[in-house]
């Protein structure tokens, strides 16, 4: 099964190669199908899991390449938690989304659809992998479809962003890969469940310096604050699904790298280690947010806040106990749905008035009133309204970590109140202020494709938000094999 949700998407690309240039346009079938079972088979793949068992399941085992050296395999292992299981389902729903949101794409749809297929691939890779080598391929393999998608798809300055994204990502990923190499010839293996129940001891580094070596790369993907500047050029400069992804999937690479290597096989080094994650998470929450809080384009904006946000998932993992690393799984899950649905929103306000100036735009919600409703109730969840999905995952990281540091707790708290500066402030800006005759002629989201999008995401925060057992549950038997190592 895990094979199949991973790899399938790889035959969409083969029959979108195969399609000939006069009939290009079904591209964005075949990538739709190609999603759609993806997602089936990640919720069937989530129906399926037991709920009632700590640690991985859906395991798939083959040796790779073996090595008299060490004595080692490199294997070819899947598997997925609670935690990854989390992420494998985010990443499938918003890749449904990214294509249905591309269907007006005209410039090379072959290619688009490819690269974005081959994005969905390399994500559920770097969610599913438990081999270390397997789980760098996966992870170094997404910034090439990120740098075509940016760099021929994108706006303004697109090449200047995109090649920034690729140096950002790959300078840390070479910090990554010490790190890992180390650790797997510490452990005598590349088995990330293994390696996360020994004892690290006559590493060539020592674990303090193997710990900052995975921390830097994951902290830049993250982003925390101050390796932070790519992210806001790349969401400007990318296309709107490529924005959705980014947001919603590839910043929680950090997360999830954090959780399951930093915590797991270093713990340690964790807990040394926690106060300062606590204050760089609360560092992005205030500095993202008043950042946030000056910005004039709605997509900078958005990015801007998904730093705020990000910081709430670090502030959770700092606690490094079951409910604020449970509250820091959640986050990123919906942080990615809640981002996401933001950004199509945008995309659709800039498909009709061709500008993204909140100085610009004022009163559209006469003209687009399903448009306006629904960045409404996206905005209300990034603020952390109760009964929608952001308030859960919220709530969760500030009871798991009060205890703990309850100072810099308090701080994190006030981010809240920025967030709903801004938010509440660029709705008021551009849907609720003066109408302007140069907005009649704009049309409403009437598409089956933009509604089926909006309503899927909107159903997923309301679902998470109201009955948030849905997901804690899962994310919690992920979660209490590293809090089980912590203690």
């Amino acid at each position: 099964m895990l094979s199949f949700i991973v790899f399938f998407p790889l035959l969409g690309i083969a029959i979108i190669a195969l399609l000939p240039r006069e009939r290009e346009r079904y591209s964005r079938w075949v990538a739709a199908g190609t999603a759609f079972v993806v997602l089936v088979a990640a919720l069937a793949l989530f129906a399926a899991f037991d709920r009632g068992q700590t640690g991985f399941q859906f395991v798939q085992r083959h040796s790779w390449i073996s090595s008299d050296i060490g004595h080692f395999d490199i294997q070819y292992l899947l598997g997925v938690d609670g935690l990854s299981l989390a992420m494998v389902v985010l990443t499938a729903l918003l890749a449904q989304v990214a294509v249905l949101i591309s269907w007006k794409i005209e410039l090379r749809p072959k290619e688009y659809f490819a690269w974005l297929l081959l994005m969905e691939t390399s994500l559920l890779g770097v969610f599913t992998a438990l081999d270390f080598l397997l789980f760098f391929i996966f992870w170094e393999i997404e910034l090439i479809p990120m740098y075509f998608l940016i760099s021929i798809w994108g706006t303004g300055r697109k090449v200047y962003s995109a090649w920034k994204y690729v140096f950002f990502t790959f300078f840390g990923s070479a910090f990554m890969l010490v790190g890992l190499l180390v650790l797997a010839f510490a452990g005598n293996t590349f088995d990330i469940r293994v390696l996360g129940q020994m004892e690290i001891r006559d590493a060539l580094l020592p674990t303090q310096v193997i710990f900052f070596l995975l921390l830097f790369g994951f902290a830049i993907k993250l982003p925390v604050f101050p390796f932070h500047t790519w992210l806001p050029d790349a969401h400007t400069d990318a296309p709107t699904a490529v924005s959705v992804m980014l947001a919603g999937v590839l910043l929680k690479m950090g997360g999830y790298g954090i959780l399951r290597i930093c915590l797991t096989i270093l713990p340690d080094v964790a807990r040394e280690a926690s106060i300062w994650l606590a204050a760089f998470g609360v560092v992005n929450i205030l500095y993202g947010a008043l950042v946030t809080l000056v910005q004039t384009d709605l997509k900078r904006l958005i990015a801007y806040s998904s730093i705020s946000h990000m910081g709430y998932v670090l502030v959770g993992i700092s606690g490094l106990g079951l409910v604020g690393l449970t509250g820091a799984g959640m986050q990123m899950f919906t942080h990615g749905v809640i981002t996401g649905l933001l950004f199509v929103m945008v995309g659709l306000v800039y498909d009709r008035a061709h500008t993204r100036r909140i100085g610009e735009l004022s009163g559209l919600a006469h003209q687009m009133p399903m448009i306006a409703v629904v960045m409404i109730i996206a905005g209300l969840a990034s603020l952390g309204l109760p009964s929608m999905a952001g308030f859960v995952s919220e709530v969760l990281v500030f009871l798991g970590t009060f205890g703990k540091y309850g100072g810099l707790t308090v701080m994190a708290v006030i981010g809240i109140l920025l967030t709903a500066g801004y938010i509440l402030w660029m709705v008021q800006r551009v849907f609720l202020g003066e109408r302007l005759a140069r907005w009649e002629g704009l049309g409403d989201a009437t598409a089956w494709w933009e509604r089926t999008a909006m309503v899927a995401m909107v159903g997923v925060i309301f679902l998470i938000g109201i009955y948030p057992a849905v997901l804690a549950d899962v994310i919690e038997t992920g979660v209490q094999p590293i809090v089980g190592r912590l203690a």
